[in-house]
């Protein structure tokens, strides 16, 4: 199975790349998997995707780390994000948001389709997440869009894979892992460390016995 490994920055798997002994690279090629360092937010990532997914894999797996909107998931949980929508896809109307559905333009959620069975995934909690330009960091925006789309976790790039996936028709997989909550923003509560850490760790795991 040739699979390519997306990620926003290099240094959400640097480990990973130090175990495999590879080189800090944009895009650089592997018998097993290839991995593409596409820069972070959803504009960059479909473009990177637009240069290189092809038909040749058969598995895009996203890795990166995430906010939680539960706080009852401990820091540094690797989770399975199965469904990730563009959560500010659409318009306002006064006090109301219209999704992109409603204004009859398109979809802004995604399903990670595949049909893997793979013994690392069975103790990793299936969420859902949302991909925005702008995280949250306001009492009020959060609790309006967790009231709106009850996501479990945020990130800024996993609906666009998961859409260019969808539009290729190869299986994915989004894989994150918590580095902080989503609150008003306190950069002394993040733990980005151990999440690195523990994604790495499941990363590595995965692509050695896949």
């Amino acid at each position: 199975m040739k699979i390519l490994l997306v990620a926003a920055t290099s240094a959400e798997i640097s480990i990973l790349t130090d175990h495999f002994k590879l080189r800090d690279a944009a895009f650089q090629q592997t018998e097993k998997f290839d991995i593409l360092i596409t820069g972070v937010g959803m504009t960059a990532t479909a473009f990177a995707l637009g240069k290189h997914l092809s038909g040749i894999y058969n598995l895009v797996l996203n890795l990166g780390i995430a906010g939680s909107f539960d706080p009852t998931i401990p820091l540094g949980t690797v989770l399975n994000i199965v469904t990730d929508e563009f959560s500010e896809l659409g318009a306002e109307d006064k006090d109301a948001f219209l999704s992109i559905e409603t204004l009859g333009f398109g979809k802004s959620s995604y399903r990670a389709h595949n049909n893997l069975l793979h013994s690392s995934l069975s103790g990793l909690s299936k969420v859902k997440g949302i991909t925005v330009n702008t995280v949250h960091g306001t009492q009020h925006s959060i609790d309006d869009i967790k009231n709106r789309l009850k996501p479990v976790t945020e990130s800024m790039e996993g609906a666009a894979v998961l859409y260019c996936c969808e539009n290729e028709g190869i299986p994915c997989l989004q894989i994150r892992s918590i580095s902080n909550y989503v609150e008003p923003r306190n950069k002394e509560s993040w733990k980005i460390g151990p999440a690195i850490k523990n994604l790495n760790e499941w990363a590595i795991g995965f692509l050695t016995n896949s």
